[in-house]
């Protein structure tokens, strides 16, 4: 593994463009969804998200290439984007007015105490699905300078043609000297959702998944998703602590050698207690060397998002070219924070996260 080249900041340009799929998150809170007489209205997506924190929380430039279908869902996520500061950029889609094309929903209630959160999906004929390797001109979208390009397993998983755009999106950004990250987030049902007749869906997701990462300078996943997403063999991953690092430092050997293009591996570790209260750390292994965060406890308001949030710090901390555990302990703080606001993206300043990686309490302030 070698360090990460990080070009300088060009006013005109990006710093920061994800490629994924725009979802509306419905929210009852804690009431279940059998219960609930009221849902909040969030716009989230894996791969947005990190690109509307660095916007609102980093003061980033940032955007997002995505699907878009002209109806009121539509335009209430268009709205949202501009609202956190990031620039879309669309394939549009008109709606038939019954069945589509659609923006996809998630539904996830908070649960509370001993009662997990719930979470269920209607991806029906999704509008981003129907992308594929013709569907935006890289060129033009990178064509003011773009410093990181990044997007993740949930979009590779959305259709056969998707993960061909995504290839050709990574292969474009690196030209124009962008690095190139990608969180794993292996979801065995959205594999199985493509999988044809006789396939088994993991290994269509280690053939993918592998083909796309040896594009990735940065891979953000912990070793569950290095073995059941790219096949990678490691120990147990239930053989140790939540928070022990011990066996994904142990797996890093191993991406060295099949993944040499692979600079840097990052996760946020948590350990949940109840819903409500996880003990929480992130680990780092860049540049042959491994680096922990600290150990704190998190109340959970809303852990939807904290993942999302650790990347968006430590995205920022290279960016900055802060060092790796700098780099580290903003995303772990800006992780932690982001699970005490409602919705998927960042309420937080950046001063407020620089004084958390610092070591700073939650006495008042005044």
């Amino acid at each position: 593994m070698s360090t990460l080249q990080i070009q300088k900041k060009n006013p005109t340009g990006y710093d920061f463009i994800s490629l994924g799929a725009l979802v509306i998150r419905l929210d009852p809170g804690i009431v279940p969804f059998a219960y609930a007489e009221d849902l909040k209205v969030h716009v989230s997506g894996g791969e947005y998200n990190v690109a509307a924190n660095l916007s609102q929380g980093f003061n980033q430039r940032c955007g997002i290439v995505s699907a878009m279908v002209d109806y009121p869902l539509g335009a209430k996520i268009e709205n949202e984007v501009r609202k956190m500061g990031v620039t879309g950029f669309y394939k549009r889609y008109e709606h038939d007015g019954v069945r589509g094309p659609n923006m996809a929903q998630v539904y996830s209630d908070r649960g509370q105490g001993l009662r997990p959160p719930i979470v269920f999906y209607n991806r029906a004929n999704e509008a981003a699905a129907r992308l594929d390797s013709g569907s935006f001109d890289w060129d033009q979208i990178f064509s003011s300078g773009i410093r990181w390009f990044h997007s993740g397993g949930i979009f590779s998983a959305l259709s056969p043609k998707t993960p061909n755009l995504l290839i050709k999106a990574m292969q474009s950004a690196k030209e124009k000297g962008a690095i190139i990250s990608f969180d794993l987030n292996y979801r065995e049902k959205l594999w199985k959702s493509i999988a044809q007749e006789g396939e088994i869906p993991q290994k269509i997701a280690q053939r993918i998944l592998s083909s796309i990462v040896e594009n990735v300078d940065v891979l953000i996943g912990n070793e569950e998703d290095l073995q059941m997403g790219l096949g990678l063999q490691g120990p147990q991953v239930a053989s140790q602590g939540k928070l022990d690092p011990t066996s994904f430092y142990a797996m890093m050997e191993t991406v060295a050698k099949r993944f040499p293009n692979i600079k840097a591996v990052a996760n946020s570790m948590r350990e949940v207690k109840s819903t409500n209260r996880h003990d929480w750390s992130a680990v780092l292994w860049y540049d042959g060397k491994g680096y922990q965060a600290p150990t704190c406890t998190l109340d959970i308001y809303d852990r939807v998002g904290g993942g999302d949030g650790f990347a968006a710090g430590l995205i920022y901390g290279l960016l900055q070219e802060k060092s790796p555990e700098e780099a580290l302990r903003l995303g772990w703080a800006h992780g932690a924070l982001l699970t005490s606001f409602p919705g998927d993206t960042t309420m937080a300043t950046l001063s407020q996260v620089e004084a958390l990686a610092n070591g700073a309490s939650a006495r008042i302030q005044r």
